[in-house]
């Protein structure tokens, strides 16, 4: 390494000293980041009925707000009666399945949504999952 420093680079250093300028701390640099707003729902003890209308309004408010990213819990069915009752369908009845099938054949919501995806553990994991809306 150099150890001599130029007379150029003294020059610009001097002025540095000598003006109004500031370093600007590095750590404290914001920048842009592609922060996404997130919004979430608990479904837990709704009935399927009472869930989509829920869940309807709920999307089309959030995606007005210009959120990107949504959470619905909905829960795993632990604590479902449907296990008990031979004409509803096991899977179908608890909400963890139904809700999706529900916004899949919403023409409209299909509209805004731009994917439907599993949860990671720190959001519910299988007993939720995320839905991605389109840009307003």
């Amino acid at each position: 390494m150099n150890s001599k420093i130029s007379e150029k680079d003294k020059k610009t250093w001097n002025e540095f000293l000598s003006s109004d300028q500031k370093l600007q701390d590095k750590d404290n640099l914001q920048t842009k980041t592609n922060v996404k707003k997130i919004r979430s729902l608990d479904l837990h003890g709704k009935g399927l009925d009472e869930a989509n209308q829920i869940i309807e309004t709920f999307i089309k408010k959030s995606y007005e707000d210009k959120i990107q990213k949504l959470i619905i819990v909905t829960g795993k069915g632990l604590h479902s009666n449907n296990e008990k009752n031979p004409y509803v369908s096991k899977d179908f009845g608890i909400l963890k399945y139904s809700i999706p099938e529900f916004l899949k054949s919403n023409k409209d919501l299909m509209k805004i949504i731009l994917n439907i995806s599993p949860a990671s553990i720190k959001d519910g994991g299988s007993g939720a999952f995320y839905i991605f809306l389109k840009k307003k």
